[in-house]
């Protein structure tokens, strides 16, 4: 999809330090990005650089830009374009800022905001993970075809994105979270406070009883590898814990949306650790009054990045059971299934990949 459309498409990295402006054709950066700290503290000046931004980006084209389309940390009305709220990176924003018209009223071309893991998980779904997965099923002479994919980010904070049936689902009020769920270890608390860059940290600090504002999700990493001095067992404990917690909250997902699941964002590097887990959690099983056994997740779920796992996905449990009456058979498959996945493209060129495709698709709609 869009992959060898000839319109450019300008996108912006909008991070709470910089701002990394760039543009698209055909789901490629045609050019090279250029970057200024976002002065996310002075509105004026967070503004003002923005448009500096782009129209450097415009005078960079061989062609008019058809949108300018990207995501925002934080809270908003995206489909109006204003942003507002409790924004820790953007303290101008948080009384309200109507990005989207003023932007729309300085280059005269349309603009589309949305949410970070709105767009991740919607450049997965028609560019990346979901395009792929269904791509080696028919190659593997599957015959389903998966249109329902949860995207999830694991960094600073637990951020999702959620399409459905090829629809990038914004729900009715641009608020498709998933930070907010209870934390299972203590649901007294939010859900991210156990799966974040912090709970890794504080976690492997509660552990050890050496609190160190200095470690990293990375030097926890090299410490549960080996490479750093440190305590093995509590760096893998503390990812392990990441994976729990994380595994709930793709639980409930998954059989509320019967989605499959991409995973993206810095601490996936970590994955060894974190998979074992969250995989574990996704897999296990609740209990009725009575005492029946009932599957946490109702459809099975695979690894797939796993190539042995992935090949029992793509085969399932098929049978031929008679038609009632007749001397025929028709071919069933009981087997509900679903899985994770690895983002190959990384979180950065998801988020830009489904910006860009967003805002074609708006385009062609209004055409």
């Amino acid at each position: 999809m869009y992959r060898t459309d000839n319109r450019t498409v300008i996108t912006l990295d909008a991070g709470g330090t910089n701002f990394v402006f760039c543009a698209m054709r055909g789901c490629k950066f045609i050019i090279d990005p250029v970057t200024y700290p976002s002065n996310s503290h002075d509105l004026d000046l967070c503004l003002a650089t923005m448009v500096k931004g782009f129209r450097e980006v415009i005078d960079k084209l061989d062609e008019k830009p058809v949108a300018i389309s990207f995501a925002f940390p934080g809270p908003a009305d995206y489909r109006a374009g204003i942003i507002g709220g409790y924004l820790p990176n953007f303290p101008s924003f948080r009384d309200g800022v109507a990005l989207g018209p003023f932007l729309r009223n300085t280059f005269g071309i349309p603009v589309y905001i949305n949410n970070d893991g709105d767009l991740f998980a919607f450049g997965e779904a028609t560019i990346g993970a979901l395009n792929d997965i269904n791509t080696r099923i028919q190659e593997l002479g599957g015959k389903r075809r998966y249109t329902n994919l949860l995207g999830y980010t694991f960094g600073t904070g637990l951020g999702i994105g959620s399409v459905i049936n090829g629809q990038l689902n914004l729900g009715n009020n641009s608020c498709v979270e998933t930070f907010c769920l209870r934390n299972k270890r203590d649901t007294s608390i939010i859900l991210e406070e156990g799966a974040s860059i912090r709970a890794i940290k504080r976690e492997y600090a509660r552990l050890t009883g050496v609190e160190s504002t200095d470690l990293t999700p990375y030097d926890i990493y090299l410490i549960a590898e080996g490479e750093k001095p440190g305590d093995p067992e509590a760096a893998k404990k503390a990812f392990e814990l990441f994976g729990e917690i994380a595994g709930d909250a793709f639980a409930t997902a998954v059989t509320l949306t019967d989605s499959l699941v991409v995973i993206g964002g810095g601490l996936t590097g970590a994955m060894k650790y974190i998979k074992p887990a969250l995989l574990r959690e996704m897999r296990s099983t609740l209990l009725t009054v009575t005492g029946e056994t009932v599957n946490r997740v109702q459809p099975r779920v695979f690894d797939l990045d796993d190539e042995l796992e992935f090949a029992k996905f793509v085969v399932g449990d098929p049978q031929e059971i008679p038609v009632y009456g007749t001397d025929t058979t028709v071919t069933y498959d009981p087997m509900k299934r679903t899985g994770i996945i690895l983002s190959k493209l990384g979180a950065s060129q998801a988020i830009s990949a489904g910006a860009y495709v967003y805002a074609l698709t708006e385009l062609d709609k209004e055409a």
